[in-house]
Formats: structure tokens, sequence, C-alpha cells
């Protein structure tokens, strides 16, 4: 378990990625600025990120919620694409990009427009019961055709498995080794073991128990802090971080540059 399985361009050590959770955007319930002060804020959170030493950034409709299920309109693409363009602009590191719920397609157009390096795919492999509603079909077999016909091979894509905010009794003969394996066979380019919600960390097992079953990178996805970091540090290739590093620990504040400091710092002592 000891060496990396490379996951970013250029990058040949175990990665850390930083949220940027994208501001409500214009038409969603909760939103309340413009579009301009929206990307604006985004922009400004990657470069923390970039300044306290991480190796990728990835932007998420978060605040969007309640989220559409699988579908969102032409408005939520261009607003992400806006923001996607921004953050490029902002910082030179590479760029990952989810759009929820399962908006898997839309998420790589976001990508291929704005040159991100990879999208986070939810409901690649079986179905579930989310949040949202069943997400009923698996869209492996659409999602890489889709990404085919717009050109945007150079788009991975990271699948996530038994995802978080989910009921998995519909797959419940199907253990986490065998969804990851599944997730392989249909061509994933990573996959993503997280916690029961937002900020629930991963069971470490299940991180070891993915990693074993595929030869793809393996990602943590959920509840990564400086506090337990070195828990998952030799299990995984690749961690995604949010709650730990915004104000109070809260995924919606602002990030905390403080909180991002510790968080490298905390990185910088671990084993390459």
């Amino acid at each position: 378990m000891g060496q990396a399985r490379v996951i970013l361009p250029g990058i040949d050590r175990r990665a850390i990625i930083g949220m940027v959770h994208v501001g409500a955007l214009p038409g969603t319930p909760h939103n309340t600025s413009s579009l301009e002060q929206i990307v604006r804020e985004a922009a400004a959170e990657a470069r923390v990120l970039k300044d306290g030493g991480f190796d990728a950034v990835m932007i998420e409709n978060m605040h969007d919620r309640p989220y559409l299920l699988r579908e969102v309109g032409a408005e939520i693409v261009a607003g992400m694409t806006a923001v996607g363009l921004a953050v490029r602009q902002a910082v030179a590191l590479p760029l990952g990009v989810q759009i929820l719920a399962g908006a898997n397609r839309q998420a790589l157009a976001v990508a291929q427009a704005c040159g991100a390096s990879f999208v986070r795919a939810e409901g690649f492999v079986f179905a579930h019961v989310a949040d949202e509603g069943l997400m009923g079909e698996a869209d492996a077999g659409e999602l890489l055709r889709y990404r085919r016909r717009i050109g945007a091979d150079q788009v991975a894509v990271w699948a996530d498995v038994k995802k978080k905010h989910s009921s998995h009794a519909i797959t419940g003969d199907v253990d986490l080794a065998a969804t990851a394996e599944a997730a392989e066979f249909f061509g994933a380019d990573a996959v993503i073991v997280t916690g029961t919600a937002t900020a629930a960390p991963a069971a470490v097992e299940d991180v070891r128990s993915a990693r074993q079953a595929v030869h793809l990178p393996v990602v943590v996805g959920s509840g990564i802090s400086a506090q337990n970091l070195r828990d998952y540090w030799t299990a995984a290739d690749a961690f995604i971080v949010g709650s730990s590093i915004k104000r109070d620990g809260l995924w919606s504040n602002p990030l905390d540059p403080d909180r991002v400091q510790r968080f490298t710092r905390t990185v910088a002592g671990l084993p390459a």
C-alpha cells in the first residue's frame, strides 16, 4: 500500500484537493448573489487553496440545495462554466468539477469547456436511493460515450462507490470492493470512498478494501481533517478536503486560511 498511484497530471505523489463550494447559483432557492460575485468569491477561495499548498481545486454547486436529480438547467451549466474559467485563470492547478446531483454529463461538458482535469461522478455503476430520490440507472455507458463524442477523453472520471447521503439497501448484496471493481471494469479513472454524509469520515477499512480491489487510484471523499489524515495516508492516493478547512469546520462557511495552512503542514510531516 506504500507507493501512491498517479492521479493528477504532473503530480507523482499523494494529492490533496481543496473544495470550492460555489455560492448558490442564480435560479436556485438560496441564491442571494449575482453571478459576478459568485465567480469572484470562488476564484478568491481557489487562490487561498493554492497559496496554502494544495495540489488541485474542485468546484461543486453544493449551495444549490435542494438538488435536482441528474438533470440541471442551462443556467447551472453556464454558471459553473463561468466559475471554472475564473478559477483556471486565478490558479495554475488541476481542476475538478462536480454538479449535484449526479449531473455527470453536464459536469463533463463544463470540464471540457474550462480545461478541467477530472469530474466527480455519482451513480457511475449500480443504482441507489439518494436524498434526491431513486438514482435508478447507472450512467457509465452513456457518460463515457458522451465523453468520446465531445472530444473530452482527457477529462478523467472519478466515480463514487457506495456514496454518502444515500441508501444502498438496493445493492446490499454487493459490497464496496465489488462496487469498486465494477467501476474499474466499466472504465472509471479513479474511485472515491466516503462516509455517510458531508464531513463524516470514511471507514479506514473501506478505503483499504477499495485499494486492494482495484488497480485505480483511490480517493477519500469526505471527512478528511488534519487530525485524522495520518490514519488514511498510506491507504489512499488522493484526498478531497472541504469542511475541515472552513471556518468552524462547517462546509457552508468560507475557507479559513489558518485551517488551510494547518492541514498542509500536517501533509508535509507525512511520508512521501
